[in-house]
């Protein structure tokens, strides 16, 4: 039997989390553990939670998305980290920080389980 995905959530827009809750939910064996609406309750979460992904918006309240990442992959270096955002010029930014993929709030939400099965794929390979 496969391994539950244990998936945490940031973003500061309810809207966003809940379609995202939606989402995830259809995919078997992938579970929400938590969610967080700012950085530094991300942050806490990640610690108490232990998640295999974090799916996070980049401009999430609190600190910026550089130290945010920063901060999660200090945490744990096995920890898969994809960046959201509705910003899709910052999608550079986001991959030089150290995010394991970036995806636009605006791409179809496809796009978004497959850059999952990506980053989870490869992480398996590590």
């Amino acid at each position: 039997m496969a391994k539950e995905l244990r998936i945490l959530l940031a973003d500061d827009q309810e809207r966003v989390l809940y379609g995202l809750r939606a989402l995830l939910r259809q995919q078997p064996g992938w579970r929400v553990v938590g969610e967080a609406e700012n950085a530094n309750d991300l942050l806490i979460l990640a610690e108490v939670l232990v998640p295999d992904l974090i799916l996070i918006d980049w401009n999430l309240p609190d600190l910026s998305g550089e130290k945010v990442v920063d901060s999660l992959h200090r945490m744990s270096k096995s920890l898969a980290v994809i960046v959201i955002s509705g910003q899709i010029e910052v999608k550079n930014t986001v991959l030089e920080a150290g995010a394991n993929a970036f995806v636009s709030k605006t791409s179809p939400p496809d796009q978004l389980v497959e850059a999952i099965k990506n980053v989870m794929g490869n992480q398996k390979r590590r």
